[in-house]
């Protein structure tokens, strides 16, 4: 029953979904032209690539999902107490791929 606060969690998490693509592809544009990093560069550049990359694609999908939603709840009304399957889907994919960027934060930049 608050769409405002609905639209506006929603609008800002694209936000942050669209500046993480954006951080991703300055590191990615640092890594190559300052570090000389790869995927030729051995195992590290070919993992590094592999797996940001892969979770980048899936950022930029849930980013599109969640602007999907967001345009449905803003503009056209939807989503109910009892009918909002489609945020609640959308929902738990954005965060599936949280959980796996903690996961690869900690494999590729700590560990």
């Amino acid at each position: 029953g608050r769409r405002g606060q609905l639209v506006l969690g929603l609008g800002m998490t694209v936000a942050l979904g669209a500046m993480f693509i954006g951080l991703q592809a300055y590191e990615y544009h640092h890594a190559y032209t300052e570090l000389g990093l790869t995927l030729a560069s051995g195992i590290y550049g070919s993992t590094f690539f592999l797996l940001t990359g892969f979770h980048g694609f899936h950022v930029c999908l849930g980013a599109v999902m969640l602007t999907v939603m967001f345009l449905r709840a803003s503009t056209k009304g939807h989503f109910t107490p009892e009918d909002h399957f489609g945020f609640e889907a959308a929902s738990w994919y954005w965060h599936f791929v949280d959980v796996v960027w903690i996961c690869l934060f900690l494999f590729v930049y700590i560990l």
